[in-house]
């Protein structure tokens, strides 16, 4: 199911989560050549992704939402 990013947090290693409008997390990470996502590395960047749908697995499988620090 699609979901929106609402905003962004770190997790405990430093890496970019999307927060879904759903109220799920999802890793948004830029390792290359396996996932390029150059937009996540900038403010610039991430900020223009809000509102971005990504297929979010969690709400396909019906999880509880993820709980934001």
């Amino acid at each position: 199911m699609k979901q929106s990013i609402a905003d962004y947090l770190k997790d405990d290693e430093n890496h970019w989560v999307a927060i879904l409008q759903c109220g799920h997390h999802q890793h948004v990470r830029h390792v290359p050549p396996w996932v390029v996502r150059p937009w996540v590395i900038t403010v610039e960047g991430r900020t223009s992704m809000l509102g971005y749908k990504l297929n979010c697995k969690k709400c396909d499988l019906g999880t509880e939402k993820d709980v934001s620090e």
